[in-house]
């Protein structure tokens, strides 16, 4: 279904990658009956940072990272493209502005409000859109964790090293094929969802993001609300 929906883009992609992270589930796949170009395989799980590792070796001006849950709507390439054009920066389709140093505080955008104008976030998650050469940001640090927290790193390296701000492209609820995530409700919390406690406790879950939030910001990360950290 993913890949039919990127196959489908007005915008074609150039190719199609996967990237598979070791697990039970992945032992007897065929990943080669797949319409993809390319197949990362690995004999370990390196969650949310194997992708962007990946990306580095693209060789176009923008890429596109998909959450294994998110099915794009047939425009949301050309709705990435246009937005670039006025609003140059990391887009996303789950957008969150932070309200103080707590992760789980937070105002959404995104396929979620539906929002009919591109807004500025300080995060953006499940599916984004930027251009190849800001990948180098995420790498200037360690990040403090690796298992969490991909997304948090990217966009807190690039306002900081960068100047590149993040944001949402319009939602607007009339047309759903600009969506980034057309069936995340249907999708993003079934019996594999990582952010229902089927891996890590929730508890534990939000710490680790609370952890990459507080790391940002301890090293200067300068959020919309210009939130500093709590002692």
């Amino acid at each position: 279904m993913q890949i039919k929906s990127i196959r489908e883009q007005t915008v074609k992609p150039t190719q199609i990658w996967l990237w598979v992270n070791h697990h039970a589930d992945n032992e007897h796949v065929d990943f080669s009956d797949l319409d993809i170009d390319r197949i990362f395989k690995h004999d370990f799980n390196w969650k949310c940072y194997g992708k962007f590792s990946a990306a580095l070796l693209a060789d176009t001006e923008f890429v596109a990272l998909y959450d294994d849950d998110t099915i794009p709507g047939k425009k949301w390439h050309e709705n990435c493209l246009q937005t670039m054009q006025t609003h140059e920066g990391i887009l996303g389709t789950y957008g969150i502005t932070l309200k103080n140093d707590s992760y789980m505080d937070h105002n959404l955008c995104g396929w979620k409000t539906k929002n009919t104008e591109t807004t500025e976030v300080d995060i953006v998650s499940q599916g984004c859109f930027f251009k190849r050469k800001w990948l180098r940001y995420l790498w200037q640090e360690k990040p403090v964790i690796w298992d969490n927290g991909a997304e948090i790193q990217f966009s807190f390296m690039a306002k900081t090293y960068g100047n590149i701000p993040t944001f949402c492209p319009p939602h607007p609820p009339e047309d759903t094929m600009l969506h980034g995530s057309l069936l995340a409700c249907e999708l993003g919390i079934d019996s594999k969802a990582v952010s229902c406690g089927n891996e890590v406790s929730l508890q534990q879950f939000f710490a680790e993001k609370n952890l990459c939030v507080r790391q940002g910001l301890s090293n200067g990360w300068c959020t919309i609300h210009h939130v500093v950290v709590e002692n």
